[in-house]
């Protein structure tokens, strides 16, 4: 746990983003991340006001491998300050990001499941883009 993060919790139990069946309860579920995120403009402002920072980490873990350690979904604002290398990785020098074959084929593949999605979460989705 960071110091002076904060939470966003739902009301509803989901062990996970993907917990909920989409054929079920697509809609459910989407309205309640859009009422978390619908928080976090609100809270955001608030904690970095509160804690002097310029800027914020929105982070889900999603799974066991992703790190999530409590099974009911969570929404984590983190307020940032420059160079505090929250994360190892902040001191690594970046690159720029390589469009390469695998990348395409990868892009295409994840195409491809989208294209799979039922037409419940199609008319969902139209609805919020």
């Amino acid at each position: 746990m960071f110091l002076r993060h904060s939470l966003i919790i739902p009301k509803s139990h989901f062990s996970s983003l993907e917990a909920t069946p989409p054929s079920v309860s697509t809609l459910r579920i989407v309205l309640v991340i859009a009422a978390m995120c619908s928080k976090v403009p609100i809270i955001s402002n608030a904690i970095m006001k509160t804690t002097g920072s310029d800027s914020f980490n929105l982070l889900v873990n999603n799974g066991v491998a992703a790190g999530q350690v409590i099974f009911h979904t969570h929404i984590h604002i983190i307020p940032r300050k420059a160079r505090d290398c929250l994360w190892a990785s902040e001191s690594l020098r970046r690159h720029p990001l390589k469009l390469d074959q695998e990348t395409s084929r990868l892009a295409d593949q994840v195409r491809k499941q989208l294209s799979n999605i039922s037409e419940d979460t199609k008319g969902i989705e139209s609805s919020l883009s």
